[in-house]
């Protein structure tokens, strides 16, 4: 049997698993605070924080909120640190393994994980099963960049990357629908137990149909392998050279990378994390009301990763080498962030808040998509998947600094100076690329 565009239909079951990935990160943030009727103001699902006996009827209003941003943000900074180290872990587990066995041991972990956090008592039982899942759900990362490396010619990995980075926009899309409606309707511990059993019903059709990469995969055309295999680019075939991650912290190229992603994905995560928290204490929105508007930002973020792939190859389809292509696609996309900001942060209601975080989202994927790209384009073979395990740990130190600062940046529901830390990650995000990436291809086939 031979199946046309295979490349497509591994990229496919990554992208399906990437969105089964972001639904089961954003339980917690979706059911964290009582359900409640605005009209009536009576609880309509008791949220974690309340069952977990986290915040009581005998605090003030602002006690709960302050004491509920408090705890959230520490459980979710544990998620982040076992993330992190997932991060650097996996990137070389999937070198070691190869993305087949990776993604099926990450998927068991997380999936597993989200299933048990059904069985949650207090709140230690709660941070120890989000560290699991966070050990689980940093896998896909380092490994679809590993993934498209292997599977797509060097033209093209920046929109296989963009598809990537599209399904995680999609799984923030659904997740303000989703997660609300089945929390609502059946509570938040049977909700972790429907989203847990997806998960794990995804592996076997993985490791059915991701039998080998394209050198060897049973099912690929022959027109689809000499495709694939002739537009590799030089630094696939020169770099056979294997660099350990003393030697890629060596290396200052390293640092584009680790860097500009310490800075710019925060960005994200602040918004993926506090979204639903920052629309009920800012403009007074219900759990049914939040769930209308959040899933707006992340249409932008869909467009965004789709565009900053597409931008790129353009730009080296018309004879721009890929890193420079790749620097001015991130400079588009961190100068489409900054009016976002400043525009979300004086916004009047709700929804046009919404409406100004697609710029923040938008831009946001139009650069990482290309910044994510950037290991397989410095590097080949098991390289690829270590260097970007390390931006990824980069990336979750800043992720957990920034989430460590939120409750006291925001105390007394002020969160302009939330969006003010946004603005100034950027210019040092876009810096760190310009500074410390080879001005050009030939530079980089020297590490082989």
């Amino acid at each position: 049997m031979k199946i046309r565009g295979m490349r497509w239909v591994i990229l496919s079951l990554i992208v399906l698993v990437t969105v089964i990935n972001i639904l089961d990160r954003g339980t917690l943030n979706y059911m964290w605070q009582d359900g409640k009727d605005k009209t009536t103001g009576m609880v309509v699902q008791p949220g974690i924080a309340s069952e977990l006996h986290i915040v009581s009827d005998e605090m003030t209003p602002e006690e709960r909120q302050q004491k509920s941003k408090e705890v959230f943000a520490w459980i979710n900074i544990a998620f982040m640190l076992a993330y992190g180290v997932s991060q650097l872990l996996s990137g070389v587990m999937y070198d070691k393994v190869g993305t087949r066995n990776g993604f099926s041991i990450s998927a068991l972990i997380w999936g597993g994980a989200i299933s048990l956090t059904s069985l949650v008592g207090g709140v230690r039982q709660l941070a120890f099963f989000r560290v699991l899942l966070g050990l689980g759900e940093a896998g896909p990362w380092p490994g679809t960049t590993k993934s498209n490396a292997e599977w797509f010619p060097i033209k093209e990995r920046a929109i296989a990357q963009g598809f990537f980075g599209a399904a995680s926009s999609v799984g923030n899309i659904l997740v303000p629908i989703i997660i609300p409606l089945l929390f609502l309707s059946m509570g938040w511990r049977q909700t972790f137990v429907v989203l847990g059993l997806i998960c794990l019903a995804w592996i076997p059709l993985w490791y059915i149909i991701n039998k080998s990469g394209p050198k060897t995969h049973p099912w690929i055309t022959q027109k689809e392998k000499d495709y694939i295999l002739n537009g590799q680019g030089e630094v696939d075939k020169i770099d056979s050279k294997t660099l350990n991650i003393k030697q890629l912290l060596k290396d200052k190229h390293s640092y584009s990378v680790i860097a500009s992603r310490f800075f710019l994905d925060p960005i994200w995560w602040m918004f993926m994390t506090w979204l639903p928290i920052y629309l009920q204490e800012v403009y007074k929105l219900d759990l049914k009301e939040v769930a209308a508007v959040a899933w707006i930002p992340f249409v932008g973020a869909a467009f965004g990763s789709l565009l900053g792939g597409w931008w790129a190859g353009r730009l080296i389809s018309k004879g721009c080498n890929a890193i420079k292509a790749r620097k001015i696609t991130i400079g588009i996309g961190c100068a489409i962030i900054l009016p976002g900001m400043i525009g979300a942060a004086f916004a009047l209601t709700g929804l046009s808040a919404s409406i100004m975080l697609m710029f923040i989202l938008g831009g946001f994927q139009f650069a990482i998509t290309n910044i994510q790209t950037l290991p397989s384009d410095f590097h080949s073979g098991k390289t690829v998947g270590s260097l970007a395990g390390l931006g990824g740990a980069s990336a979750i130190f800043g992720i957990i600094l920034s989430t460590y600062l939120v409750p006291m940046l925001t105390r007394g529901g002020n969160w302009i100076p939330f969006f003010i830390m946004g603005g100034l990650l950027i210019p040092l995000s876009v810096l760190s690329v310009f500074i410390f990436a080879p001005k050009n291809n030939e530079i980089i086939t020297k590490h082989g």
